[in-house]
């Protein structure tokens, strides 16, 4: 290939002038730097009523044929001298009639971007109600009938979503507790107080920092697989496959995922926690000289047992939520790999958004709890 000529083009005069083509008229030899507006520039300047010959054109694709065709204003001049190797090239270019870009789409005003902006809220709304609704339904048949339950699809799940994701919410947690000791200790210090700073710590983490984090982390991790397989099952038409064979997809994909994140995610804030408190603990050791026996002594009574149990519930929430969000993007992803990577996107970015806003409303809801 490195062998064949550039492209190239020559008039000779006569009766009527002949145009010459030779070299290789591919998509790799068209592509180098200033061919194709060499060549326009070239094209520009014949006669319309020229000769053409193409019997020095070593090689020809549809990109080649298509420049050529489009010179000869979608036909064939009357004099052609065209190879018949090249024929077949021509013919399907010739078939294929102009080709036009579509038109681009009007930019919509703000009244109609607003109305269709709404208009995707409610459909999304709307199916992530029905999710939810068969949900329900389905963990009344799992309630009704336990023994033909997804028992292994729940196991795996958790141990994908649970048992892999402690090293990454243990490093996360421990270097929040760390730079939240240091940063407190700092401020308490100036003010004599540093004996508040068990109070500080142990409210912030278990309270608010502990379930916020692990489920964030869980959302970006286990969120985005869960909607990523459903889609690959979407664009691999395995989902039309399951409800061929009679299995729905509420009992075999959606319900083990929830129940697994509703399992998990309690164990993991308390994991976080733990985390968080222990580098918590060494950063004020070295920052304030306070000794860990004195911080775990004081720390039962910084922290009333109700926040425990907050966090425990932040964490069946977000658990379920996250999987939700997943499981709803991943079945709306539609059998191409970009909708696959947009879906994604979309579900890792809502699911950590309705992680946040949850957790804004436990705080309204429990604001006088636990103080």
């Amino acid at each position: 290939m490195s062998s064949q000529q550039e492209p190239t083009l020559s008039i000779s005069s006569g009766t009527p002038d002949t145009v010459s083509a030779r070299g290789a008229w591919h998509v790799r030899a068209l592509a180098r730097r200033g061919v194709m507006a060499r060549l326009r520039r070239q094209i520009a300047r014949l006669p319309q009523d020229a000769a053409w010959d193409l019997s020095a054109v070593e090689a020809i694709d549809h990109i080649g044929a298509q420049l050529l065709w489009d010179a000869w204003n979608g036909q064939r001049p009357r004099a052609l001298h065209l190879p018949a190797a090249h024929e077949r090239v021509f013919e399907r270019v010739a078939a294929a009639g102009h080709l036009r870009l579509p038109a681009p789409e009007p930019r919509p005003g703000p009244l109609r971007g607003a109305a269709m902006l709404i208009d995707r809220a409610a459909d999304h709304l709307t199916d992530f109600i029905a999710l939810f609704g068969q949900l329900v339904l389905d963990l009344g048949r799992f309630a009704a009938q336990p023994l033909r339950g997804p028992w292994r699809e729940l196991s795996a799940h958790v141990y994908h979503i649970g048992y892999q994701a402690l090293g990454i919410t243990a490093l996360v947690g421990l270097l929040i507790g760390i730079v939240l000791s240091y940063l407190s200790a700092q401020q308490l210090a100036t003010f004599g107080a540093d004996i508040y700073l068990v109070n500080i710590l142990g409210m912030s983490i278990v309270r608010e920092l502990g379930p916020l984090l692990a489920a964030i982390l869980v959302a970006g991790r286990s969120g985005s697989a869960i909607t990523a397989q459903l889609g690959v099952m979407r664009v691999t038409e395995e989902l039309d496959a399951m409800l061929v064979m009679g299995m729905p997809h509420g009992m075999r994909l959606i319900l083990p995922r929830v129940l697994a994140l509703a399992i998990v995610m309690p164990l993991l804030v308390v994991w976080t926690d733990a985390i968080a408190l222990l580098g918590g603990m060494a950063a004020a050791r070295l920052e304030l000289g306070l000794s860990i026996t004195y911080f775990r002594q004081e720390l039962p009574n910084a922290v009333p047992v109700a926040n425990y149990w907050i966090g425990l519930g932040k964490g069946v929430a977000f658990g379920m939520l996250i999987a939700l969000v997943a499981c709803h993007f991943g079945l709306r992803i539609k059998a191409n790999t970009e909708s696959l990577g947009q879906g994604t996107t979309i579900s890792v970015v809502t699911a950590i958004t309705i992680v946040i806003l949850a957790d804004a409303v436990f705080a309204v809801i429990f604001q006088r709890v636990g103080f």
